[in-house]
């Protein structure tokens, strides 16, 4: 595998079918070695989910939104939020995706918890917010809030992601 630079990001930005689409500001959002994605919405959990081998019994738990103050802030406590992004990632069939918090999330007490973003993948994906802080933490939406690393599979797979996830928060199929 080999990590995507500024340049060929760039290019499939530009693509026909854009690697990462609705972004806030290209320029600001386009880093040396990832996109930056932003902050579109924060969720409070409000029951328990359950992850089993074969997904039979699978659940993920009900969530509630979080607004926004009328300046665009939310005041988060200590605690476990579930985020979504603005943006609409399409990662062709020979790229895969990792994500990372941006480090000033990290300088401030919070954390963002993500998965591989596999092969094939298209939607608007959540991640976790975690805030550690003790005296909470504030997030105005559209916020700069993670990096998302694209690397090349130098071959295309046949196959790419297609599970329950596939399409997720976007209007279409």
């Amino acid at each position: 595998m080999t990590l995507l630079s500024k340049n060929e990001l760039r290019d499939l930005i530009n693509s026909p079918v854009p690697l990462v689409e609705n972004m806030k500001d290209i320029k600001t959002q386009l880093q040396p070695n990832s996109v930056e994605l932003t902050l579109k919405s924060i969720e409070t959990f409000c029951s328990e989910g359950a992850v089993d081998f074969d997904n039979t019994e699978r659940e993920t738990p009900a969530t509630e939104p979080l607004d926004f103050d009328d300046k665009g802030w939310a005041h988060l406590k200590p605690g476990v939020y579930k985020i979504t992004f603005n943006e609409i990632v399409n990662i062709p069939l020979d790229l895969a995706a990792i994500a990372r918090p941006r480090s000033t999330l990290l300088r401030c007490g919070a954390s963002i918890g993500t998965a591989v973003w596999d092969s094939g993948y298209r939607g608007r994906s959540e991640s976790m917010l975690v805030v550690h802080n003790p005296y909470g933490f504030r997030l105005k939406r559209n916020a700069r809030v993670m990096q998302l690393l694209f690397f090349s599979l130098h071959s295309e797979l046949e196959e790419g992601y297609c599970g329950r996830y596939q399409h997720e928060n976007i209007q279409e199929i």
